[in-house]
């Protein structure tokens, strides 16, 4: 693996992986709610097309880290939420399409 494929899997790792266990972990109530809002519907689609992004200028080095991303999203918020949830396999997948159809605009631009 190179230094360019690398940075964008640890990006993806802390967005995916430990944004929700500080949400959980110091935020209470109604906040940890408003903060979980902003990682489902502002946070996490701007990573997923970033990364989409990314990937679409090597494609061939690169195709597996929008799946990557919805994958480390499911385990995240299954893991600090509640287990095997379906709601968050509808994020997962809307993640997955946002990330795979900003690859395939940067891929064709």
């Amino acid at each position: 693996m190179t230094k360019r494929t690398i940075i964008p899997l640890l990006i993806a790792a802390l967005v995916a992986l430990l944004l929700p266990w500080l949400a959980v972990t110091f935020a209470k109530g109604d906040n940890g709610m408003a903060v979980i809002f902003l990682l489902f519907f502002a946070v996490n689609p701007i990573t997923a097309v970033l990364l989409g992004v990314f990937s679409g200028g090597n494609v061939r080095m690169a195709w597996f880290q929008p799946v990557l991303f919805a994958a480390l999203f499911l385990l995240g918020t299954w893991v600090f939420f509640t287990m095997a949830e379906m709601a968050f396999v509808l994020y997962a997948a809307a993640y997955l399409i946002l990330g795979y159809a900003a690859m395939l605009l940067a891929w064709c631009a």
